[in-house]
């Protein structure tokens, strides 16, 4: 498995669940008390999906530094979102507004230590990444 990949895969999944979240954030600071269930339970998916991707790349074949501080932060973030979803949103209470900047905030540094270590690796990586990707599909068939 190629790290580079990896991070580029959890970033793009990152990215779908974090305008699921932005929707979610506008919807409580608009005045309802909570976002819809669907919508919350496919943040949580996708950015467990990207948190899944990021651990386990981060046992076998490691990640840059950056990496893995955004590793630490999504865990951080998605602790908090899940202490968002069965402390608040489960039970029908108002989800409070400063644990929902908190969230987001953490998320978002964690967003952008990944994508500095994805540009910050030498460009070399992150084209080999996509030919080592064609590549073993290739090779599968031949």
């Amino acid at each position: 498995m190629e790290p580079m990949l990896v991070m580029q895969t959890a970033a793009v999944l990152l990215a779908i669940s974090a305008a699921g979240g932005v929707v979610m954030a506008l919807i409580r600071f608009g005045g309802k008390p909570h976002p819809p269930i669907a919508l919350a339970m496919l943040h949580g998916f996708l950015s467990a999906a990207a948190a899944t991707l990021l651990l386990y790349a981060a046992f076998t074949t490691g990640l840059p530094m950056l990496g893995n501080v955004a590793l630490v932060l999504f865990l951080g973030a998605a602790l908090g979102g899940v202490v968002l979803n069965l402390n608040y949103h489960w039970k029908a209470l108002p989800l409070p507004k400063w644990p929902v900047l908190v969230h987001g905030a953490v998320a978002v540094v964690g967003f952008l230590c990944l994508l500095a270590a994805i540009f910050a690796a030498p460009a070399g990586s992150r084209s080999r990444a996509r030919h080592a990707a064609r590549d073993q599909g290739a090779s599968r068939y031949a």
